[in-house]
């Protein structure tokens, strides 16, 4: 019998599990679509019984990926991205509202991509919608049709049709979600070259990955997110309780003002991605296009202090920031750094560089667990089903080769442009299975089954 064929009542058991109690031998039981029960490991319910060799973990949420369809296909699309993230032992991702087209920041918008994941998705994906200059009067009907919450940039989003916010209009935007209890995501720089005039021209940046790092300073990332931190105070005193969330957070400086605003009490959650805890500014090399992102990828000491606010719950969880395009736009054969697109693509081994590293720094998989699956899921309002292995949830999960390596190869890459940072480089843990809904997606690089994702829509469950 292959686990495609398993009855609809059965148990997966296992001397590792991370359940939300920690790490456990147990046994999971698994009726339709969702966990049963989980008991100890020398029970034997009545139905078959798997036995799991490696570490069974909740499938992972990954509640950042731009996966640019409708519209820009030939960077990305629902197929493509839902093949890594099941390779990567992700059940569930939310796609940003850019850079598709049309971005997502009306209903019709999201109809659009409703439309255009028909049979394509491999695991089940949410939506954000976006919060922009011009369509601050569309949120009610755009919040209505069904996205998880609402994204804005204070920076030029690189493309113009998803335009930046400045502080009244966040205000505004923040304004309405925090009155339909929502999350506001904000992709926090402020360009001081183009808001002040007496600041110093922007350096060409060329191939110079130095120079690049320059033309984006952590002030940026501070000043915004201490924009988004007053905006907060002065709802706060209306009498609202608006729920930010910076996505992508690069610089450690920012980790104060942060800290003591949760400790006034605001709503303010964080996220930071793989390639600031596992790459360094140190080590880029001129030309290297790859690894261009923003913010960017920082120094060496920036990223320690990274490393040490996730221990200490001053970063709240850990997501991808999958934002991949064609190899043309990322300059390679030129080598310039200001030309190229800004987006790392490496949606599928976020859980192997974590562990990787993080197992060096005192990292559990209990640890991995809650800031890879629990924490994405609760902040997307899908923790309720998602992100954890206990009795009532979906039966998301992965299997964790811990000791086994892998080195990342053209051959190895889901993702449509077989184009990372992280080529050949090798990573420690391997993801060997992925099961969506009490079913195998995904065993030991081969995909199970047929796409069978669903698109969660807020309300609909």
């Amino acid at each position: 019998m292959t686990l495609l064929d398993l009855p609809e009542r059965f148990a997966l058991r296992a001397r590792s599990v991370i359940t939300p109690n920690g790490e456990q031998a147990a046994t999971v039981v698994v009726n339709g679509e969702k966990i049963e029960a989980v008991l100890a490991f020398d029970c034997y319910p009545d139905c078959t019984v798997v036995n799991v060799e490696n570490v069974l973990m909740p499938a992972l949420v990954d509640s950042h990926v731009h996966v640019n369809e409708p519209g820009r296909t030939d960077w990305e699309g629902f197929d493509t991205a839902t093949h890594a993230a099941a390779a990567g032992g992700i059940a569930t991702l939310v796609d940003m509202p850019l850079n598709c087209i049309p971005v997502t920041i009306t209903a019709e918008a999201l109809a659009a991509k409703l439309e255009s994941v028909d049979n394509k998705l491999w695991v089940d994906t949410g939506y954000w919608g976006g919060a922009t200059a011009d369509n601050l009067e569309d949120l009610p009907e755009l919040l209505e049709s069904g996205v998880l919450g609402v994204k804005s940039f204070t920076i030029h989003s690189g493309i113009d049709e998803f335009q930046c916010v400045d502080e009244a209009q966040l205000k505004d935007a923040m304004r309405y979600l925090a009155k339909a209890g929502l999350p506001h995501l904000v992709h926090a720089e402020l360009d001081r070259h183009e808001h002040n005039a007496s600041q110093q021209t922007p350096p060409t940046i060329g191939r110079s990955y130095a120079r690049f790092l320059q033309s984006r300073p952590r002030a940026w990332e501070n000043d915004a997110i201490a924009m988004v931190i007053r905006v907060m105070r002065d709802l706060k005193a209306e009498g609202l309780e608006p729920r930010a969330h910076i996505v992508h957070l690069s610089s450690s400086d920012a980790l104060p003002m942060i800290v003591a605003a949760r400790e006034e009490g605001l709503l303010l959650t964080v996220e930071t991605c793989p390639h600031y805890l596992t790459l360094w500014a140190e080590d880029i090399p001129d030309g290297a296009t790859l690894y261009k992102c923003c913010p960017p990828i920082r120094e060496d000491a920036n990223r320690d202090l990274l490393w040490q606010a996730l221990k200490d719950g001053h970063i709240d969880f850990i997501v991808s920031d999958h934002s991949p395009c064609t190899p043309q736009l990322k300059a390679m054969d030129s080598g310039d750094i200001g030309d190229a697109w800004g987006g790392i693509s490496a949606l599928q081994f976020g859980l192997s560089l974590i562990w990787s590293e993080g197992q060096q720094r005192g990292f559990t998989l209990t640890d991995l667990t809650r800031l890879m699956a629990q924490t994405p899921a609760d902040i997307a309002g899908l923790g309720n089903f998602k992100g954890r292995i206990a009795a009532g949830y979906d039966a998301d999960f992965l299997v964790f080769d811990t000791q086994a390596q892998q080195t990342v190869t053209a051959d190895t890459i889901k993702h449509k442009h077989k184009i990372s940072p992280y080529l050949g480089k090798t990573l420690t843990g391997v993801v060997t299975e992925t099961w969506l809904r009490g079913r195998p997606i995904y065993q030991y690089d081969q995909y199970v089954g047929s796409a069978r994702g669903r698109s969660l829509l807020r309300g609909a469950r």
